[in-house]
């Protein structure tokens, strides 16, 4: 493609954050794939709209995820370390199997009374105002509080923790981001020396201390590191997105949710299209052509940035039929609001879990949940799907 076929997206920044779709719906009927210059960004990089493409992109070996490679260093990775996004097969795959040994299922599973018992506490807490930020009350709240527990950080300052992880996912500025970064570094780093000193906590981050694998291969302290603050991110960002923008599809789709509330069997698989329709991700993390390839017949050249747009590919018609549409009982399989291939996102059991309970909760205890005026506005860029507050009464 040649200089003039560059699609400006910094253009539609505004569209992008209220009303993303209609901008990939048309990018999507011209191609599944366009060069564009994202908002802020110098150079350009290709943006994948279409579902299959997606998927295949999201798999494809040939987009690397290592910046290092290609001579860049991106700043998480310079400040905090390497972590399981920044990484490829093999360096990947060592710490995937390490952190996997820690993180499992069952663990993941242990933790339902946990969440549900903070669900409660949070409820009796908001329920009796009658109204207020669900947000602020619930949304966050329940998965900072239980990836805290879960990691072992102890009686962190949550309020500030909101604030600085914010800034690191959907900062106004990079100056923003990086200050953000540095203070989340030292305060991992502090944490994780103390563990060490202290011993044996029963939490995942002393087991990600402690675990080694049958060739005697641990995390060095700059993995630690990269780990944390990946679990710690990811862990709760996207649950937060998850509660609130599900909450409110629901809350936008009356007749959707007096389905949910006259059959709650269908909680699991209304979570599911919560995840496509309105998913917590906008794009995954960037990655780059580690050699030349073709995708849909655009040719993309060694070193060019790739993006995948997950709610872009969510809403393509050729996947799911009336994309548009919010429907709980719609066939969701295969969406890729936790990713696909070896990035698929470890703590999607964890994110599931959560959401399936603090939405459930609500619904039995607030009857009468509503809209209480306009939502907060969107995120900013191209990371995260959510909004920064959500009023509703009951």
């Amino acid at each position: 493609m040649d200089r003039q076929s560059v699609v400006e997206l910094g253009e539609s920044e505004e569209a992008l954050h209220t009303d993303p779709h209609a901008v990939y719906a048309r990018l999507r009927e011209q191609g599944p794939v366009h060069r564009v210059r994202l908002p802020g960004w110098d150079d350009t990089a290709w943006l994948v709209v279409g579902y299959e493409e997606a998927r295949a992109a999201l798999a494809d070996p040939r987009l690397a995820k290592d910046t290092s490679k290609i001579g860049v260093t991106v700043m998480d990775q310079e400040m905090i370390g390497k972590h399981l996004l920044a990484t490829d097969p093999p360096q990947h795959t060592r710490l995937r199997g390490l952190v996997t040994r820690a993180f499992t299922m069952r663990r993941v599973e242990q933790l339902r009374p946990r969440i549900q018992q903070i669900t409660d506490e949070l409820l009796d807490e908001m329920l009796p105002a009658g109204h207020g930020d669900l947000i602020g009350s619930l949304a966050y709240p329940l998965p900072i509080t239980v990836i805290c527990e879960l990691l072992g950080v102890p009686d962190m300052d949550r309020a500030e923790f909101r604030k600085t992880s914010t800034e690191v996912v959907a900062a106004a500025d990079q100056q923003t981001e990086r200050d953000a970064v540095v203070r989340l570094g030292e305060y991992l780093t502090g944490l994780i020396e103390d563990k060490r000193r202290s011993g044996a906590s029963d939490d995942l981050l002393s087991d990600l201390i402690r675990t080694t694998a049958e060739d005697g291969d641990r995390l060095s302290a700059q993995e630690l590191r990269g780990m944390a603050f990946l679990l710690l991110i990811a862990g709760h960002e996207t649950t937060v997105n998850l509660i609130g923008n599900g909450v409110h599809a629901l809350l936008t789709h009356p007749a959707q949710l007096a389905a949910l509330r006259a059959d709650m069997s269908l909680l699991d698989g209304a979570v599911e299209e919560m995840l496509r329709y309105e998913g917590p991700v906008h794009s995954a993390t960037y990655r780059f052509a580690a050699e030349p390839l073709e995708i849909a017949g655009s040719a993309i050249g060694q070193g060019e940035h790739v993006v995948v747009s997950l709610t872009a590919a969510e809403r393509d018609g050729g996947r799911f039929g009336d994309p548009d549409r919010f429907d709980i009982r719609r066939d969701t399989r295969g969406h890729l609001a936790f990713g696909h291939g070896i990035h698929y996102c470890l703590g999607a059991p964890l994110a599931r879990l959560e959401g399936r309970i603090a939405i459930g909760t609500l619904l039995r205890r607030a009857p009468g949940l509503a809209l209480d005026g306009t939502p907060g506005e969107w995120l900013p860029g191209l990371l995260m799907r959510g909004m920064r507050s959500l009023p509703v009464r009951w």
